[in-house]
């Protein structure tokens, strides 16, 4: 059985196509420019076209979907029911749910009769317990708006989960596991028997690590304090704290770790900084996860930074469990998401 991959952005679409249960990936592309001015794809029908063109036999879809809300705790069949659901959440992930969306009806044009499933990157956080979702604000917040932790990265924090339990040869609900996912974006989960019990990004991508350009955790009332001082709206505040901060603000360079490394190499005392700040946010949430898990057995790293960047990952393990027992595994795992995808939208058509 052939399963194409879409993660459609809001001016490309990424596919690969796999053999399944084969697991053996036949091929991949990128469709970029959408809809710019000057491109001769104006739209994603004409993108998957072109992309339908190159692959045959496709016998399911598989489409990468941001944001699920509460309603979505697993992969689902698209069908109108669905697709107005997946449309309902997109005031959560406006930047990404459309684009989404998007793919999905030219896929249903495209492909008419084909099984297309919706994989959320919030699925596999929604395990995680409410006394770890739910933020200190008044609960009708939570009930009247869906203010909540929701998390994401999920489907590379399932999949390199599992992949650490073949690696340990041990079943994965059997062990406790913290998954770094570490790139531009970057998350943490605290993965426990399987199943996630907490992550560092929260309502939106911006709570948590420090990121290539997002803030992370910050006292909320520097923003109102930042938007007085510097007479900064709605707009330019957004765009300060998820564009213009993190490795980039704090170094005032670049959000490139390799760029970084090689200006804290000749004594960049800014770009030394930046490198601080990002490992020790990393060291304290590792920390705190061992804590609530009440141990851990494994960590993980994936993604650019984390799968690459080798002194990066010396220096957050450095001396970090002098005081355990028995330190945990130390394990690099290369993400790879759209091949969960796969997996899932294969074991829910096979079903």
């Amino acid at each position: 059985m052939k399963i194409l991959v879409i993660n459609s952005g809001s001016s490309s679409i990424k596919y690969k196509l796999f053999l399944m249960p084969q697991h053996r990936l036949v091929s991949k592309g990128l469709i970029e420019h959408i809809g710019e001015k000057g491109s001769q794809i104006q739209d994603h029908y004409s993108g998957l076209q072109l992309i339908l063109k190159k692959v045959d036999g496709v016998s399911a879809v598989g489409h990468r979907v941001v944001h699920g809300a509460e309603e979505f705790r697993k992969p689902v069949i698209i069908d109108n029911h669905v697709i107005r659901k997946i449309r309902q959440c997109c005031q959560l992930a406006p930047l990404h749910n459309p684009a989404n969306l998007t793919g999905i009806l030219a896929c249903k044009k495209l492909l008419p009769g084909v099984k297309q499933v919706a994989v959320f990157d919030t699925a596999f956080h929604q395990t995680i317990p409410d006394y770890a979702h739910i933020y200190g604000l008044p609960y009708q917040y939570y009930k009247k708006f869906g203010i909540r932790k929701y998390g994401f990265h999920g489907t590379s924090h399932e999949y390199v989960a599992h992949e650490a339990a073949k690696k340990l040869k041990k079943p994965l609900n059997k062990l406790k596991i913290i998954t770094c996912h570490l790139g531009n974006g970057c998350s943490i989960a605290a993965v426990d028997k399987g199943k996630s019990v907490d992550t560092s990004m929260g309502f939106t991508p911006l709570e948590g690590l420090v990121m290539g350009t997002r803030c992370g955790d910050i006292d909320p009332a520097l923003v109102t304090y930042i938007m007085h001082k510097a007479k900064l709206g709605i707009p330019e505040v957004e765009n300060l704290l998820n564009k213009a901060s993190g490795l980039r603000g704090i170094s005032g360079i670049s959000n490139d770790m390799r760029f970084l490394q090689e200006k804290q190499e000749k004594g960049n005392s800014r770009a030394k900084l930046a490198i601080d700040i990002f490992t020790y946010r990393i060291r304290k949430y590792i920390g705190a996860y061992s804590a609530a898990m009440s141990g851990c057995d494994a960590v993980v790293f994936t993604a650019g930074i984390g799968e690459h960047q080798e002194k990066i990952r010396e220096k957050i393990c450095r001396n970090l469990f002098i005081y355990f027992k028995k330190a945990p595994k130390i394990l690099v795992i290369p993400t790879e998401e759209e091949l969960m995808i796969a997996r899932q939208a294969y074991k829910l058509i096979s079903e």
